[in-house]
C-alpha cells in the first residue's frame, strides 16, 4: 500500500496491484475521460465504467438512482464486501469521481491506483483488449451520503461565511474568466466565465507529481494550508462538471483526513448559467 503519511489507506501502488490481480474479492475498474482508451487496452480483468453512460442520469444530470447503481455494480461483479480499485487517464480525474460516487452510496472498500493508467503503461505492465465477463452478484447500496456533496443553494449560503472555504480547482485561465472550459477543450457549457466569490484557486494537478502519483501528505498540506484551506474549515471544491473537484475532494478528505469536505458537482456548468448569483473575474 502507498503510505507517504496519508490519513487513510486508500491508494494502491502499481506493484501491489500487479501482485494481486486475480485475487478473490478484488475488482479493478477503469474510468476514463476518454472511454475509448479502455477498448484500446486495459489492465487484465479490469471492468469498464463509463463516466457518462453509467454514472450520470441522462435526464436530470444527476447521480443515477439507488436501484440503478445497485444493478450497475452487481453486473460488474462487485458485491458489498468487494475491494474495488479504480484507475483511469488524466491522473485519475474520473477514477476519483467514481470513488466519490461509490462513497456517496456507501461502498466501504474503495482504492485508487496511484499514478493511474499512465503509470501502469510507463512501467511496461500488461494491457489487454479482452473484455471480462464477470458473474452478476447482488449489491445493496446505502442511502446517499449527502454530507460529501454540495448543491447550489448551499454554495450561495457559504460565500460570506468565515468558517467555509471554496476551492476552485480549474486552470488559472478558467478561474480568471479567460476560458470557460479547460485549455484545449471546446469552450462551452456556461454563459459566463469567472469564479465563485472568495474561492481560492488551487488547480487540481498541483496535488500530483510528474509521474501522476499523489504528492506526500506534508507537501499536500503545505499546498492547501498555504491558501488558507485547513482542516478546521468546511471546504467545498468545484470545477466545471465535478470530476476534477472530486480529485481534490479525494486529496483533502481521504489523503489528508479533513473531515468536512464536499464536492459541488454542479460546478461551473451550473453556477456559470444561474440567474442572480454572483461571480468574480480576474486572478
Amino acid at each position: 500500500m502507498a503510505e507517504d503519511g496519508y490519513a487513510k489507506h486508500v491508494l494502491v501502488t502499481t506493484e501491489w496491484l500487479a501482485d494481486h490481480l486475480g485475487d478473490d474479492n478484488l475488482v479493478v475498474a477503469e474510468v476514463d475521460e476518454d472511454p475509448v482508451l479502455y477498448d484500446d487496452g486495459h489492465i487484465p480483468d479490469a471492468v469498464k465504467l463509463h463516466w457518462r453512460e453509467d454514472l450520470q442520469d441522462p435526464v436530470e444530470r444527476d447521480l443515477v438512482e439507488k436501484d440503478e447503481f445497485e444493478e450497475l455494480l452487481g453486473t460488474r461483479g462487485i458485491a458489498n464486501d468487494t475491494t474495488v480499485v479504480l484507475y483511469g487517464d488524466k491522473n485519475n480525474w474520473f477514477a476519483a469521481y467514481a470513488y466519490w460516487y461509490l462513497k456517496i452510496y456507501g461502498h466501504e472498500d474503495v482504492r485508487i491506483l496511484d499514478g493511474g493508467r499512465q503509470k501502469w503503461i510507463d512501467e511496461g505492465r500488461e494491457l489487454t483488449a479482452d473484455v471480462p465477463s464477470p458473474s452478476s452478484v447482488s449489491y445493496s447500496a446505502s442511502d446517499r451520503d449527502e454530507s460529501i456533496r454540495a448543491y447550489r443553494d448551499y454554495v450561495r449560503e457559504i460565500i460570506d461565511s468565515a468558517e467555509n472555504e471554496l476551492v476552485d480547482v480549474r486552470s488559472p485561465q478558467e478561474y480568471s474568466g479567460e476560458l470557460i472550459a479547460p485549455p484545449g477543450y471546446e469552450q462551452e457549457g456556461a454563459q459566463r466565465g469567472g469564479h465563485i466569490p472568495k474561492a481560492q484557486s488551487i488547480p487540481w494537478a498541483q496535488a500530483v507529481r510528474d509521474d501522476g502519483t499523489f504528492k506526500s501528505a506534508d507537501d499536500l498540506k503545505a499546498l492547501y494550508e498555504g491558501k488558507g484551506v485547513s482542516s478546521d474549515k468546511e471546504i467545498t471544491a468545484y470545477c466545471r462538471i465535478g470530476e476534477r473537484s472530486a480529485h481534490t475532494w479525494f486529496v483533502l478528505r481521504e489523503l489528508l483526513g479533513y473531515e468536512n469536505v464536499r464536492n459541488y458537482d454542479g460546478s461551473w456548468t451550473e453556477w456559470g448559467n444561474l440567474v442572480d448569483v454572483p461571480i468574480e473575474k480576474g486572478p
